[in-house]
């Protein structure tokens, strides 16, 4: 802190802050000459660097572009090949619907004759148990009747007399219609 405090207090003392405008005193002559001579002798020396590094960044920059037109080439060609595989890729899709079509199409179809056949059978046995039960309610009926015949028959023909008579009676009426 105290060299702080002595910048300010050596410039107070010498009349503050200025410019030295004596070219002797300020060595701005050797400065010039020195630049000068370096330049002069330095020249070639730095003339053959900077050229070598001036086509070594002309090169980079070649290199660099061919990598970029190369780099846009090989997008190109991934971009062309993406949308061959799109359009691949959307006919396998398309390809894949309509067989799925197709096999559900024969699915139904088997699906459809398969109850149409089981449908058929169950109809043919149906008719057939219906005609079975006909038949048997038909024979039913007949023996019912049959019986019922036969009752009334032995009530009616029972004794032996009113037999007799019934066909004396039937036999004198059948006479009477043929004369």
């Amino acid at each position: 802190m105290e060299n702080f405090d002595q910048i300010f207090t050596l410039i107070a003392e010498h009349e503050g802050i200025g410019l030295n405008t004596d070219i002797l005193e300020t060595g701005l002559i050797n400065i010039i000459a020195l630049v000068g001579i370096l330049v002069y002798t330095g020249r070639d020396f730095l003339g053959s660097i900077l050229e070598a590094r001036k086509a070594n960044i002309l090169q980079g920059v070649q290199d660099a572009e061919s990598r970029l037109e190369e780099a846009e080439k090989r997008l190109e060609e991934a971009q062309k090949q993406l949308s061959q595989a799109s359009i691949v890729i959307s006919e396998i899709k398309n390809e894949t619907i309509a067989a799925k079509k197709v096999l559900l199409e024969a699915d139904a179809y088997q699906a459809k004759k398969d109850l149409t056949t089981r449908f058929s059978r169950a109809l043919a046995a149906f008719n057939s148990k219906e005609r079975q039960v006909f038949l048997e309610v038909k024979q039913q009926i007949i023996l019912s009747v049959l019986k019922r015949t036969v009752a009334r028959a032995q009530e009616t023909f029972g004794p032996k007399e009113r037999a007799g008579a019934l066909i004396n009676e039937t036999i004198n009426k059948l006479e009477g219609d043929l004369l």
